[in-house]
């Protein structure tokens, strides 16, 4: 009996183009909406384009992805929050330069196209920029079938901001006797869910990890959900404005390795960064996995961010009194002299 080969499609294997090209071009409206009078030429070239600011500057850059968050959200199918999460990481990342951001880019790779899903994410990210005064220039969604499983994604984004050659935060300012200023998070931001994902069993039985996701604990005024899958925190309204002053000698944001980590990379050799573990309260979230998955406090520290966003280093003369000028945040430390063999970051009772 004669039979006739198949005839193959993109679509049969996994990618379909009708629906990537309706898709583009609703990123396309999303995308213009966030455009500032940097952009040249619009969405639709192989490369973003974007003006530089002027003489003396810098381009100050950075890629980070959402993670393993992805998975919770998956789970919840609740995707709006993601886009937020990408951009604003990316924001902290080069604002802790003194940079403001100029234009940012995504990437997203998946297994088949969910297109309600990959426009929830990409109205967060549109919604996050132009909060930010930052153009979505570019990015790309890429189907890769087989190399993702169906349902599973990742969300990378790359921004460029711009920054004064003589405005660099760098850590050369900090002195012994500045203060170390804590600004609050909004919980995990985007870090440590590979962790909560096995204290809380979430990938073992979807059905039961929803419905312990669905309850609200006695200490919380949210779902366990909800809460988790918060967005990470934009610290660019708060911090922007201090740029000027020359008060800031250095900003670390609190990110994958915790607080020592991450101050650490912003204090000079022969500094020490002090970090009063009392002198902020830890939001019980993280109390809660803590106790959940026995995890111990050094584990806690190094994963976690422990409720701090964002370390200002700042100016003694003004630091006490930051967190009342901006209606949050804690003194939770100061800057001191050390050996040259000693660790730049410490936290100490």
């Amino acid at each position: 009996m004669n039979t006739q080969p198949t005839a193959w499609t993109y679509a049969q294997a996994g990618v379909d183009l009708d629906d990537v090209a309706q898709l583009k071009r609703r990123i396309a409206t999303l995308a213009a909406q966030t455009f500032t009078p940097g952009v040249v030429g619009g969405i639709g070239h192989f490369g973003g384009l974007f003006r530089t600011p002027g003489e003396n500057m810098l381009l100050v850059s950075s890629v980070d992805s959402v993670g393993t968050k992805v998975l919770l959200a998956a789970l919840l199918e609740r995707y709006d929050g993601l886009g937020i999460d990408i951009v604003n990481h990316c924001i902290n990342d080069v604002l802790a330069c003194g940079a403001r951001p100029l234009f940012f880019l995504d990437y997203l790779g998946l297994g088949r196209l969910n297109p309600a899903a990959v426009e929830a994410i990409l109205r967060g990210i549109a919604h996050a920029c132009h909060e930010a005064g930052c153009a979505l220039i570019g990015g790309e969604t890429a189907q890769l079938p087989g190399l993702y499983r169906d349902g599973a994604f990742d969300i990378v984004g790359c921004i460029v901001g711009a920054v004064r050659a003589d405005h660099v935060l760098d850590g050369s300012a900090v002195r012994a006797g500045d203060v170390l200023v804590g600004l609050p998070s909004n919980g995990l931001h985007t870090n440590g869910y590979s962790l909560v994902r096995a204290v809380l069993g979430l990938d073992d039985d979807p059905q039961r990890a929803r419905a312990l996701l669905a309850e609200q604990p006695a200490w919380a005024e949210a779902s366990l959900g909800e809460l988790l899958l918060r967005p990470h925190r934009s610290y660019l309204p708060l911090v922007l404005p201090l740029l000027d002053s020359g008060v800031v000698h250095a900003l670390a944001h609190i990110t994958g390795g915790g607080i020592c980590e991450n101050l650490a990379r912003v204090i000079p050799p022969g500094l020490q960064a002090r970090v009063r573990r009392q002198s902020w309260p830890i939001p019980p979230l993280f109390s809660f996995l803590q106790e959940r998955g026995h995890i111990p406090d050094e584990e806690m520290v190094r994963v976690f961010n422990l409720g701090i966003g964002y370390i200002l280093v700042v100016d003694a003369q003004v630091g006490h009194a930051l967190p009342s000028q901006l209606g949050e945040g804690w003194v939770i430390g100061e800057v001191v002299t050390s050996a040259h063999d000693e660790p730049r970051a410490v936290l100490v009772a």
